[in-house]
């Protein structure tokens, strides 16, 4: 099933195997211009979303014959760059860590608001737009790390890692304040574009896969550091100055 109402470069994809929460997506986002596709399970929506490309994926959690924490892994793999918005009813802190850590920009919990499915999509949207350098092949260097915005990698020293866009994006605001601390509400508002406190949660989850990856002993970080109650702060030169 495909829907064009109104012009929109923007193509988005809706996998979701409730047949009306499936419809009045579609329709909806339509009637915001938007370009949308649907799939009614997990196989079907991996499948349109390998062999199409499209600028935001909305993926539901439970589906039969694959759920969206496999397909949103694979989606991951296979095309990082593109925003997954998960919509589900498992909500608990457990459910929205798994979520993320399988490679999720953004999580809402049924039932929702169709006008707050709208604002998320036009956020992550915007993000993937301009949240990047303005020279996709500037390269952004800082004591030991140096990130290539073209390919979405990190390299640390002699070690280069592959990042999500959130990891991303996370990483390059920390490098536009270097040696200082970034609040949850600084990196809610230049990553995701909005701000709220029930997002918090996010942050962390996604700050946490960033460190992972670029440091070697996550329990006493080098350059990632949690500034309790503030935020974080990186330090590239692998040293935290107070």
């Amino acid at each position: 099933m495909v829907i064009n109402m109104q012009k929109n470069n923007k193509r988005l994809l809706v996998v979701d195997d409730d047949k009306q929460i499936r419809e009045l997506l579609t329709f909806d986002i339509a009637q915001s211009g938007y370009s949308v596709d649907c799939a009614m399970d997990g196989q079907e929506g991996l499948k349109k979303a390998l062999e199409n490309n499209y600028d935001l994926i909305l993926l539901d959690v439970m589906m039969p014959k694959m759920n969206g924490y496999d397909v949103c892994k694979n989606i991951r793999i296979a095309k990082p760059n593109i925003p997954v918005l998960m919509l589900t009813a498992k909500g608990s802190i457990e459910d929205k860590t798994e979520g993320f850590d399988c490679g999720a920009d953004d999580y809402l919990i049924k039932p929702f608001e169709i006008q707050e499915v709208l604002l998320r999509i036009r956020a992550l949207l915007r993000r993937s737009e301009t949240n990047a350098p303005k020279n996709p092949k500037e390269v952004l260097r800082a004591g030991d790390i140096e990130i290539l915005p073209d390919s979405l990698e990190a390299m640390i020293t002699d070690k280069k890692v592959k990042l999500t866009p959130t990891e991303f994006e996370i990483l390059y605001c920390l490098m536009q304040h270097i040696n200082s601390p970034v609040t949850l509400a600084t990196l809610l508002s230049e990553v995701w574009g909005y701000d709220s406190n029930d997002d918090v949660r996010m942050v962390r989850v996604h700050v946490g896969g960033l460190r992972q990856k670029i440091e070697d002993n996550t329990k006493e970080p080098k350059y990632l550091h949690t500034i309790v109650n503030v935020g974080y702060k990186l330090t590239p030169f692998g040293s935290l100055e107070e």
